[in-house]
This record gives C-alpha cells, structure tokens and sequence, in this order.
C-alpha cells in the first residue's frame, strides 16, 4: 500500500509541475501578456466639465446627418447599404450609446474620432468644438438611453454587428437574416435573394474599406480567453498591433453584455455542460472508493 501511494504521489507531483509551471510559461511564450485596464481608458485625460443635456440636444441634432436615433424617432438618412457604399460601413443607431460607451471615452471621442480609436482606418470627422460641447452631447445621449438593462444581442449589434457577423444566430452586417415565405409560384424565395444581394454589396464595400472583411465571430468566445477579448475590446492594438479594427469605447458593462451574448451564440450548452461538472466529479470520488475498497477486499491475501 505504501508503494502505490509513493507512486501515486510522485505522479500527481509531476503532472502539477507540468500543468502549473511548464505549460503557463510556453503559454506566455506563445501569447504575450497585455495588463487590462477595467476599461477605465486610463491614457485619455479626465474630463473637467459638466453635461447640460439640453444643451445636447441641440448640439446633437448635427449627429443625424449620419446617424438614427430610433429613441427619438429619428430614422437613418440612408439605408445601410447605401451608408456603407458612402463612408464603409453603416453609422450605428445611437440610442444606446449613452449606455453602452464608457462616458470619458465617448466625450474624447468627439473632439477627435480618429485619434481616440486608435485606428487609421476611421475616417469620421470630429463632432465638438470644445470639451464642453463635446460633454453637453454625452450628457444627452446619457439622457435618452433606457434605464433597463440592455439586451446582450442589442449590445452586440451596437458595438460589433455592424462589423462582425455571427452566423449561429444567423446575423449578418445587415440585421438577422429574414425568415421570409417561400415564393410558391416560383420557387424561388425573393425577398431572400434581394437581402443576399445587399449583403454582399455592404460586405465589399466594408472589406474595402478595412482592408478586409472583419471575421465571423460565432465561435470566438471558445477560440480565445475572457481575458484576451477584454483586452482586445478594451484597446485592438494592445493585442494586434495594426490591426484595422478602431477601439469602440465600450463600458465595462457594455462589455459584459457583449460577452454574454458571444457565449449564448458560440457555447449555448456551457451553463449546462457547468451544472453537470460537480456530479461527475462526485461519481469519480465514489468510484475511486469503491475502486479502492474492491481492491482491499480481492488482494489482501497477497500482501
């Protein structure tokens, strides 16, 4: 008995050594390590004046030129299309942008755009004159953002959908592909091809104007870490240096609301697969005593 418990000791000695010490270190040999931030936007400098939504709102009325405010009843001056064949890709809706962006990044963002993304790919011109102005139009949007919680597929649509399609829940750049009724004279499924059609225009002009068409993200939630998404929401170039994709701004709890979404599409069964994990481990307790108490009962003539 004592000999199989030295033995059983070493093993278990060995295999930690090999699973915290030599596989963490070629881990981060592979994959360098980026400090996150909490999404607190630490290199922008914090902003010293006070919102006035009024104010806001009149300053905000220019934001319409290229953008909806459903919120408001303010719809897009273009189709989505049409916004992607004019500037790449289709400006968001921003009746959320007060919820989901993280308010001194948002503020920052509207003095100037570009330098804030960290992207040279984004070309959106600066929409404040002056911090004030630029904090009256946060305050605003602030103002008419909902105060219920966001839905995960809302959030995702906002910050990535635009982008980034997801073909488990069935969406694409241009919405969710529509569940239309067969055409019965032809066959043919009309409204089905009209949307393909449009798709494929937006993704070209989006490749365009990205350098390429920004990746499907279905599975992503399994392929990489929390950690590296957060990272690499927080701040793309932290992570891929180069990369076209611009820093969207998100709050922590935008970002949470983002994640939980990419985990409902791209791993469905995790809750359930989780609630199991105790139980198998308690079959394996059992079975190891039982295991051992059969052994003890069948052996014990020979030792």
């Amino acid at each position: 008995m004592n000999k199989e418990l030295k033995i059983l000791g070493v093993v278990a000695v060995f295999t930690l050594i090999l699973y915290w010490g030599v596989e963490p270190f070629a881990h981060s040999q592979m994959h360098k390590h980026v400090e996150g931030e909490d999404f607190t936007y630490s290199d922008l400098k914090e902003v010293t004046v006070q919102g006035d939504a009024t104010r806001g709102e009149s300053l905000a009325s220019a934001c319409i030129g290229c953008h909806s405010i459903e919120v408001k009843g303010m719809p897009a001056p273009m189709d989505a299309v049409t916004s992607a064949q004019t500037y790449g890709v289709n400006p968001p809706d921003l009746s959320l942008a007060g919820k989901l962006l993280d308010e001194k990044f948002f503020t920052h963002f509207l003095l100037n755009p570009a330098e804030v993304t960290k992207s040279k790919h984004f070309s959106m011109p600066p929409s404040a004159g002056s911090e004030q102005d630029a904090a009256d139009i946060v305050a605003y949007f602030k103002s008419i953002a909902p105060k219920e919680e966001v839905k995960p597929q809302e959030a995702y649509a906002f910050a990535c959908g635009r982008c980034h399609a997801n073909r488990y829940d069935k969406w694409t750049q241009l919405g969710h592909i529509p569940k239309t009724k067969e055409n019965i004279k032809t066959g043919v499924d009309l409204d089905a091809l009209e949307f393909q059609k449009n798709l494929g225009t937006y993704q070209n002009k989006l490749a365009d104007y990205m350098g390429k068409l920004p990746p499907d993200l279905s599975i992503i939630a399994r392929a990489r870490s929390e950690h590296f998404l957060e990272t690499f929401i927080e701040n793309p170039q932290s992570q891929l240096p180069g990369t076209a994709m611009p820093r969207v701004g998100l709050n922590k709890e935008g970002f949470e609301d983002v994640m939980e979404y990419l985990e409902e599409t791209g791993d469905p069964s995790k809750h359930a697969r989780e609630a199991v994990g105790p139980y198998v481990l308690l079959f394996f307790v059992i079975f190891t005593i039982l295991a051992y108490l059969w052994k003890r009962s069948h052996w014990k003539e020979l030792h």
